[in-house]
């Protein structure tokens, strides 16, 4: 009976199966060392990491909103564990995981998947790149073979004790450290397909071995020897004074988390030509986060590196990523007693490689380069990342992002007096037509161009407030080129109504927007001005505010700022302006020919 595929498996068949074995195996054998490493790495039992691959893996696979997506312990995440793990213990870095999970899931409902693509790219190069030093320089030790070397939550502390332990350097860890690293960057080039990162471990065990054996701490030594089966299911203490102890350790973990899982997805989608459902991959990243931690596993992301072999390896489907948690899980149950042999020396390397990889050098180099507000927030969100922690690197990358912000924003908004060009064909108002001579008394016309939000509102009232000493009969604002308004810009322009009435003044809107439209029905300010006020075009705002002038003050003036100037000054009918603009059609009100249909 054939199986009818649909959604990511439709078009499913014998030699879509074959793709993702082979694909699944490749990947399978790469995580194994990765995840023992990112276990150590993070202060935790090298089974731990195995776990989690093997749980979690194949439940974002399974669940996800990517095709592609191999998830599982990642380097990003070693910093923020290893400081759990110091402060909190273990068992409490299980629960911070779980409420992770709940937390991941919940974005997911709520369709939150789309928020994580604002956090700013200097933040997130920022914190990669204090990430990637942070983990390389934490295998210094390892590299080196030295011995008696106390893990420390800052970097400052690592590196004083690295200083004082470098009299117990092992050179033959130093060996065989070289030969792992070697390997991982030779292995590639020679033959592309085969992980280095393995044969790198496989080689420097097996000198180990045999050239220094018991002279290189390994993983049995050191850790003991390594389960060859799944843990049993355990409940971690979920008690409610446990839980709102770990709120923001579970917090940062959920975030970088949800960032770093729908930023490999979205790699997934360039390389796969696919395209992911970041909602559905934020609830199935909670799911493995919430599952992962009953069985001893440490929090789960999608792996880009491994994410991209995977494609690369010619996954077809989500079964890949089953796959190769299936195989870990079979290399587990048969090889794990051999890993116990992996010297501690020969996995430093292969973390160190991963640091390099995931520095973003070259896009840190490049933002860098700037030498703008952006080279801030990146510095600064770096240099937080290394020598503090990510959360506070996080919270004030992000702070700093936003201030700059608002302050470019504000920059953007351009408030200039304007009036109409004769020489334009369609008579636009320009603000250099306003000079000292030729600028109407009665008629003050302002444009307005950029967001009208808290950030700028002061400066758009005051510079008109400023600019105007005559006190017009009428204030003509042209808000076509105003995208966006808030509460403070409605209330700004509400003071603004508020001065010209004050004094008789009558304030005209041109070419308003849907959304600042809205707001203004909301408030209630567009009542109190009046529909009658509000104008799709200029030239019929224009007609209206001549018929709004004081016909005596025309009488001689010599500004001549409008085409109806002549008329009006020299010229003026015993009717007055409103006559002859009426004779010419001025004054086209709200619901009339030309107007704003403002739906109201």
């Amino acid at each position: 009976m054939k199986i009818a595929w649909t959604g990511r498996y439709s078009g499913y068949s014998l030699q879509a199966l074959r793709k993702d074995l082979i694909s699944g195996l490749i990947v399978g054998i790469i995580a194994i060392p990765l995840g023992m490493a990112f276990a150590i790495a993070s202060g935790v039992k090298p089974e731990y990491g195995i776990y989690t691959t093997i749980v979690a893996g194949i439940l974002i696979s399974l669940l996800g909103g990517s095709r592609f997506q191999i998830g599982g312990p990642t380097g990003a995440f070693i910093p923020i564990l290893f400081a759990i793990v110091m402060e909190y213990g273990y068992e409490n870095l299980l629960v911070a995981g779980f409420m992770a999970g709940v937390l991941l899931f919940l974005m997911g409902v709520l369709r939150l998947g789309a928020l994580m693509k604002f956090i700013p790219r200097p933040v997130t190069i920022g914190f990669t790149a204090g990430i990637a030093v942070t983990i390389f320089s934490g295998q210094i030790g390892g590299f080196l073979g030295l011995r008696d070397v106390a893990k420390h939550e800052y970097f400052i502390d690592n590196m004083k004790e690295i200083g004082l332990r470098l009299h117990s350097l092992n050179i033959y860890a130093v060996i065989v450290a070289l030969v792992s690293l070697a390997c991982i960057l030779l292995v590639p080039r020679l033959l592309p397909k085969v992980p280095g990162a393995l044969v790198g471990l496989l080689v420097s065990t097996v000198v180990a071995a045999l050239l220094f054996s018991g002279d290189v701490a390994t993983i049995g030594s050191t850790y003991g020897a390594i389960p060859n089966s799944l843990p049993a299911l355990r409940i971690p203490d979920f008690s409610i004074d446990n839980m709102l102890h770990l709120w923001q350790p579970a917090l940062i973990i959920a975030m970088l988390g949800g960032i770093e899982s729908l930023l490999s997805a979205v790699v997934a989608d360039g390389m796969g030509g696919d395209r992911h459902n970041s909602n559905r991959e934020l609830i199935g990243q909670g799911i493995a986060n919430m599952v992962a931690p009953l069985f001893g596993g440490i929090p789960a992301t999608g792996a880009i590196a491994r994410t991209a072999t995977n494609i690369r390896s010619g996954a077809v489907s989500p079964f890949s990523g089953i796959f190769h948690g299936i195989v870990v899980l079979l290399v587990l149950v048969v090889l794990a007693p051999y890993a116990s042999h992996i010297p501690l020396a020969s996995m430093a390397p292969v973390l160190m490689i991963v640091a390099w990889n995931m520095s973003e050098r070259k896009e840190f180099a490049h933002v860098f380069k700037t030498k703008s507000g952006d080279t801030i927030v990146l510095v600064i969100t770096f240099l937080l990342t290394v020598f503090t922690d990510l959360t506070m690197a996080v919270e004030i990358g992000l702070a700093l992002a936003v201030i700059l912000f608002v302050k470019r924003m504000s920059e953007t908004l351009t408030v200039a007096k304007v009036l109409p060009d004769p020489e334009d064909k369609h008579a636009k108002a320009m603000p250099h037509m306003v000079q000292e001579g030729h600028d109407c008394p009665q008629v003050s016309i302002f444009s307005v161009e950029g967001a009208l939000f808290f950030g700028a509102a002061k400066y758009f009232e005051n510079t008109i407030m400023a600019t105007i000493h005559d006190k017009p009969k009428v204030l003509l604002l042209l808000m076509n080129k105003v995208p966006f308004m808030d509460t403070t810009g409605e209330r700004n322009m509400g003071e603004l109504v508020r001065h010209f009435r004050s004094h008789g003044g009558t304030v005209l809107v041109a070419g308003i927007q849907k959304q600042p439209l809205e707001v203004l029905q909301t408030t209630g300010l567009y009542q109190k001005l009046g529909g009658e006020v509000f104008f799709e075009h200029t030239g019929d705002a224009i007609d209206y505010a001549l018929t709004r002038i004081d016909a005596h003050r025309c009488s001689g003036c010599k500004h001549l700022a409008f085409r109806e100037c002549a008329e009006l000054s020299g010229a003026v009918s015993a009717a007055g302006p409103a006559a002859a603009a009426s004779s010419r059609g001025y004054g086209k009100s709200l619901g009339k020919k030309g107007k704003i249909n403002l739906g109201v």
